[in-house]
């Protein structure tokens, strides 16, 4: 069973930069794919970046230049650097992983069985 915890969530206004943090604990070890996924209110899921178990990232085409997914594997650490926030940006950020994912998958939420439970963004112009 996969556990995640997402932290860092809070308000900042626009140009403004924050890092999510998703701890999490895995059977899976080395197979784990991640991913941060957005909920704005009455919308789906949008995938927003990810990172496969072999290290490659994918993000969303409004998100990339300014959005950096990382993991740190010694601290079982996902992070988000956001940069450059706007008020769009705004949603509730959830982390999520599955193991023995393709490249292909990695930023559609369907496809994974493992979720933390959110932390609020907001972006204030």
């Amino acid at each position: 069973q996969v556990q995640l915890l997402e932290s860092g969530g809070g308000s900042v206004q626009a140009g403004g930069s924050m890092r999510l943090s998703c701890e999490y604990s895995s059977p899976f070890f080395d197979s784990l794919s991640m991913g941060w996924f957005r909920q704005m209110s009455g919308n789906k899921r949008e995938g927003v970046a990810a990172i496969h178990n072999n290290g490659s990232t994918t993000y969303g085409d409004s998100v990339r230049g300014r959005f950096t997914i990382s993991l740190d594997m010694s601290k079982n650490t996902l992070y988000l650097q956001m940069n450059n926030l706007k008020p769009e940006d705004t949603a509730v950020y959830i982390c999520a992983a599955e193991a023995t994912m393709a490249f292909r998958q990695l930023l559609f939420p369907a496809e994974y069985n493992y979720w933390g439970q959110g932390t609020q963004v907001t972006v204030s112009s």
